[in-house]
């Protein structure tokens, strides 16, 4: 839905959506309920799910793209982001740090991110510059040598000369947005600015672009940083413990693109004792990465996942610790009871963002309900989604009037 010129959605990686038939069913079974609830009279934003598999079936049969794009012109929707990050299976199974693969290094992660490219510029509206959300290039103990991250920076190129293509061809200008994540190749602010500003936005990278895509130089410059940038998600960067508006400001004067600003919420236990341990053991069992960092007489100690920060402080429980865990918790909670949550770090964004506009793309990213305890749960993922969006409305319009 549009907010003043942004524009506010849900991720729709939220429902089952691994194939065609999936994304297809819960689109038409869950978005217009929501619609109904947050936006009946004015269009509303959609940010779609696209698994390597829907893609290659859309791609290659058009009919059925054609269906998926009047469903919402019919139905008073738009698409303005596409989730292109992970390419096959990710509900209902183990996915953990596989969630990352085929990683950037792969033609498989080039290709698909290409086909997403080319649907979203079927499917956005005239106006409107589509993104794409992709991995922090690669999981970080995977990342060997040197001759990973220049693969990584070729693809990238790659996947951008593609885009100038589709940008050519059709007038849509649709944008790769990597998101830094913990314990992967972009974790930290300072490593997202390294790489965009020693592999990507260089003379070197420009004249790459310019053979891959025929551009003069000049107008590679440009290209790169009109279809190359960053999702911000300060869920993420607060389990790194970094100061969201301080990150936001970095990238800002290091001229790095935010192309999408999420708002998603972790775990936080602001004091781990014996008995938060035992009532976090219940997270343990999830099909996701719970990458778990601890401050700890000033040191940031980085765990995979949970039950191995749980390990550890089972050897040793002595002194005080903190931590905040990867795990995506409802973001209109700042207290779960027995737990915090990092949502301090989603007010600081938007209030960021109020100030200096960082992104006219916003998404919440709360993929987690299938997994969460019971009494986080009172209603159907309908409630949830439209709770979450109803949040975050309100946050924005309280920023809103105390700047008036």
């Amino acid at each position: 839905m549009k907010i003043g010129s942004d524009h506010l959605a849900y991720s729709t990686l939220v429902h089952p959506g691994d194939n065609w038939d999936e994304i297809w069913t819960s689109v038409r079974t869950y978005l217009p309920p929501v619609k109904a609830r947050l936006s009946p009279d004015e269009p509303f934003g959609v940010s779609l799910r696209l698994a390597a598999a829907t893609v290659q079936t859309l791609l290659a049969d058009p009919a059925k793209l054609a269906e998926l794009r009047q469903f919402f012109v019919d139905n008073d929707m738009y698409v303005y982001t596409a989730n292109a990050f992970p390419y096959g299976s990710f509900k209902g199974q183990r996915v953990k740090e596989q969630v990352y693969e085929p990683d950037w290094r792969s033609d498989e992660r080039v290709e698909y991110t290409i086909g997403v490219g080319r649907i979203l510029a079927e499917l956005a509206p005239e106006g409107i510059a589509p993104s794409i959300q992709s991995p922090p290039l690669g999981f970080k103990p995977r990342v060997t040598d040197s001759a990973v991250v220049d693969s990584y920076a070729e693809h990238v190129l790659t996947v951008a000369a593609a885009l100038i293509d589709i940008e050519a061809r059709t007038g849509r200008t649709v944008t790769l947005a990597l998101e830094p994540e913990p314990m992967c190749f972009l974790e930290t602010t300072a490593e997202t600015i390294d790489f965009f500003t020693t592999r990507l936005f260089t003379g070197a990278a420009a004249e790459r672009l310019g053979e891959l895509s025929g551009l003069a130089a000049a107008d590679a410059h440009g290209a790169l940083r009109r279809h190359i940038g960053i999702v911000f998600d300060p869920c993420h960067q607060a389990v790194e413990y970094e100061d969201v508006a301080e990150a936001l400001l970095q990238l800002r004067d290091a001229g790095v693109p935010v192309f999408k600003l999420q708002q998603a919420a972790a775990l936080y236990v602001p004091e781990v004792t014996t008995e938060a341990v035992d009532r976090l053991r219940r997270y343990v069992e999830t099909v996701y990465l719970t990458q778990t960092y601890q401050r700890r007489d000033g040191e940031i100690q980085r765990f995979l996942n949970l039950d191995d920060a749980i390990a550890a402080y089972d050897a040793d429980p002595s002194g005080e610790r903190e931590w905040r865990i990867h795990f995506h918790v409802p973001v209109f909670l700042d207290d779960l009871g027995e737990f915090r949550t990092t949502r301090f770090a989603i007010e600081e964004s938007l209030a960021f963002h109020a100030a200096h506009p960082v992104s006219r793309h916003l998404e919440i990213e709360t993929y987690t309900w299938d997994v969460l305890p019971d009494e986080l749960k009172t209603g159907d993922i309908v409630e949830y989604v439209s709770r979450e969006l109803e949040w975050v409305r309100d946050e924005i319009a309280s920023l809103e009037a105390k700047a008036a």
